[in-house]
């Protein structure tokens, strides 16, 4: 093992001190934890808080899962590491997939730098969609690396995941993908990971299921909060330096009569252009519609190259839409990857979602408001640590993957 700083994607990391666990709370707009310290369910965080570091920075837009995790674990924008989205249109195959192979990561991540010098990384995530991309480079027969989803924890094994049914050793019923549960069992992993396993680097990254149908301050949203603290604290107690932060905010979308607010922007660009001259993408799809429906606050389409420059400026006069940009300007931007990414990006107002055709999604799993994310105001986020932090650049813009760096690098 090498206790020598660590450079990776023109970062650099010291070696850490204590064990670092980095805690990705998805969906977690500021207000939750802000209102659960007020209502006095999170004592630990208020405590921790008050001698600890308590910031906010900006996550990546698009503000969905794939990518900022991916930003998270590599310390870039997605121009560099490649994730764009959860799921995009591949041109060379001409098919619109799901980012979730390793193969479409361009970036090495922290962890397999910090391995290949002799760390030991653990990486436990709520959805499997994401367990590939977090864990690429990871030799998990070395014994120094464990990386699993809660979702398949009864499904893991030692070639796969560096531990045999993960279900069945932290003695849990593996949760259903739609429940609070699946965001507690994982925080129930780290802890006993952090006793048996005893990782260098830890991330633990949930899901937004609890986000996505209650608002800061209610009942729920309390009680999810309240358990994260009773985790947080016994890692704390543990050694552990912890730092959280968020892969994006959540807004209501949703009319006042409780209705999901959207723009269907595949049968304004048929009505305009012709049936299937254009094609939509939405970045937020992945396999949990019951979450939002497919629907989000950022898109791309793909236009007819004779109109392009007409439909973006046409499309800035919808109601509802904030940006309407040319993918070289949308891909400066926002630091996306050209090559991943549609003729223009669509960025909606705070309470408006983007859709294709009303035909193409079926919101009946919608059981409440729809809360959604992806634009510029699901942008903030926290960035919490329970240590002090010397030798911040005042300067900085502070982005949500600068995390790791300010766990390994700033953390007193």
């Amino acid at each position: 093992m090498s206790n020598a700083p660590v450079s990776v994607n023109d970062r650099t990391y010291a070696w850490p001190k204590q064990p670092v666990v980095v805690v990705c709370i998805d969906g977690s707009e500021p207000d939750y934890i802000e209102q659960a310290i007020k209502d006095g369910v999170m004592p630990y965080m208020a405590k921790t808080l008050a001698s600890g570091a308590d910031l906010r920075a900006e996550c990546v837009v698009p503000s969905f899962t794939n990518p900022n995790n991916l930003s998270i674990v590599t310390g870039q924008p997605p121009k560099v590491h490649g994730i764009c989205g959860n799921y995009f249109y591949d041109r060379d195959a001409d098919a619109e997939v799901m980012m979730n192979d390793p193969k479409f990561l361009r970036a090495p991540t922290i962890f397999k730098a910090f391995f290949d010098q002799g760390a030991k990384v653990a990486v436990v995530t709520a959805k499997d969609k994401l367990r590939k991309l977090l864990g690429n480079g990871l030799d998990v027969t070395s014994g120094r690396a464990i990386c699993f989803s809660s979702e398949k924890s009864a499904e893991a094994t030692m070639a796969e995941n560096g531990i045999d049914n993960a279900s069945e050793w932290i003695g849990r019923e593996v949760p259903s993908v739609y429940s609070a549960e699946l965001s507690e069992f994982i925080f129930a992993c780290g802890v006993k990971l952090m006793d048996e396993f005893k990782p260098d680097l830890m991330y633990l990254s949930t899901t937004d299921y609890i986000q996505h149908k209650h608002a800061p301050g209610t009942p729920v949203a309390n009680e999810f909060y309240a358990m994260l603290d009773k985790y947080m604290a016994e890692l704390d107690a543990q050694g552990a330096v912890i730092a959280l932060t968020a892969d994006h905010g959540m807004k209501a979308k949703h009319t006042e009569t409780g209705e999901p607010d959207v723009i269907f922007l595949q049968d304004i660009l048929d009505e305009w252009l012709g049936e299937g001259a254009a094609r939509v993408i939405l970045p937020i799809t992945d396999p949990y519609v019951v979450h939002h429906g497919a629907l989000g606050s950022f898109a791309t389409a793909y236009l007819p190259e004779d109109s392009r420059d007409e439909i973006i400026d046409r499309l800035k006069g919808v109601d509802g839409i904030m940006e309407s940009l040319s993918r070289e300007d949308g891909c400066a931007k926002f630091e996306l990857p050209e090559d991943r990414t549609g003729d223009v990006i669509l960025v909606s107002t705070a309470p408006k979602v983007l859709g294709t055709s009303a035909e193409k999604h079926d919101l009946s799993a919608l059981k409440e408001p729809l809360r959604s994310h992806g634009g510029v105001s699901e942008q903030r986020v926290p960035l919490l640590c329970n240590r002090p932090l010397k030798g911040m650049d005042d300067g900085h813009r502070l982005r949500n993957f600068d995390v790791f760096s300010v766990a390994l690098n700033n953390a007193q």
